[in-house]
């Protein structure tokens, strides 16, 4: 049995694995530019963020009914289960959906007959997290707020993702302002390709809970401080950090160093079909990489559950921290 975990960092759209592309694509008569499965998983090598991000749009097209969307999301469930997570917050973005002609309420439907279910079918408790292109116009992230507001009783927070550099966080200040006056939570990427005065705006101006990504703040100290005395947890995906040449190699990553300064780190998978691994994954690959002792690796499944939007239900954040304290390494 896997360490238990909340994964907090997770793009539903990245856990498109080659196979179901494949079997989506004849479904819906989509005709994908590779021969095979093979041949698209050897398109799975990125330069930087963009050049992933093209691939991700682009195998986006397969996913065209409530069923797809639904498929996906319980294909992500069943493997997350199978590594231990016990709490899932799971991105989506509905832009990439609705400017392709598929609707919003198309992708929440569909995504909720897999999280309505998900508890009884996986183990795995769920919030929804809404997230806007940044590379997008901050008009088209406030229509997408205002066409979601008929599924609010679905969607927990709001979030920022997609191409990061010379898109800073106060590109969105209104459209954050409105969702924190729906009552909706806030995260946003910052500091992954980003400079670490990113994550000082998504503090200040879009009032983020949580930091998706940060690593950057490493290089500036006075931030590092803020972020341990304010407890702002940060969500990493360090595999996800390799495969986009954010960090060298994995053992290079400073996960280490941040848990060293006092950072409320946790350790996610981002688009794990894309980043050669799911969230066990990435413990197993920074236990080897990085050599963390078991107490560092409890740590880290202790902040994920105490990261976790779960204020609503105190009761089960503390029944999975106890499942946490309880484990016993093999």
């Amino acid at each position: 049995m896997p360490l238990p975990k909340a994964e907090l960092h997770l793009h539903i759209e990245g856990t498109l694995e080659p196979e179901l592309a494949f079997e989506l694509a004849a479904r819906n008569g989509v005709r994908l530019p590779y021969g095979d499965t093979d041949e698209l998983r050897k398109a799975y090598q990125f330069e930087d963020l963009q050049s992933f991000l093209n691939l991700y749009y682009e195998l986006m097209a397969v996913l065209r009914t409530e069923q797809d969307v639904a498929d996906l999301a319980n294909a992500y469930l069943a493997r997350a289960a199978a590594q231990g997570v016990r709490h899932a917050e799971i991105f989506f973005d509905p832009q990439a959906h609705t400017k392709r002609g598929v609707e919003l309420g198309t992708v929440v439907e569909g995504l909720w007959r897999a999280l309505g279910s998900s508890e009884a079918e996986h183990g795995v408790s769920t919030r929804l997290i809404m997230c806007f292109l940044r590379d997008d116009s901050a008009e088209s992230a406030m229509e997408t707020l205002r066409a979601a507001e008929p599924y609010l009783d679905r969607i927990t927070g709001v979030g920022l993702d997609s191409a990061e550099v010379g898109h800073p966080p106060v590109k969105f200040r209104e459209v954050y302002e409105a969702a924190a006056a729906l009552g909706l939570r806030r995260v946003a990427h910052a500091g992954e390709e980003g400079p670490p005065a990113y994550i000082t705006e998504a503090l200040d101006v879009l009032g983020v809970e949580r930091v998706d990504h940060g690593l950057r703040c490493m290089e500036d100290p006075a931030l590092v401080e803020r972020l341990v005395r304010e407890r702002v947890p940060l969500t990493l995906c360090p595999l996800s950090n390799v495969r986009l040449r954010t960090v060298d190699v994995l053992a290079d990553h400073p996960l280490p160093a941040m848990l060293d300064a006092g950072l409320m780190c946790t350790v996610n998978s981002d688009d794990p079909a894309y980043f050669g691994g799911y969230v066990g994954d990435n413990f197993d690959a920074v236990r080897s990489a990085l050599g963390l002792s078991e107490d560092r690796l409890r740590e880290l499944a202790r902040n994920s559950f105490v990261a976790s939007f779960l204020e609503d239900d105190e009761e089960r954040r503390e029944r999975y921290l106890a499942e946490v304290e309880a484990y016993e390494f093999p």
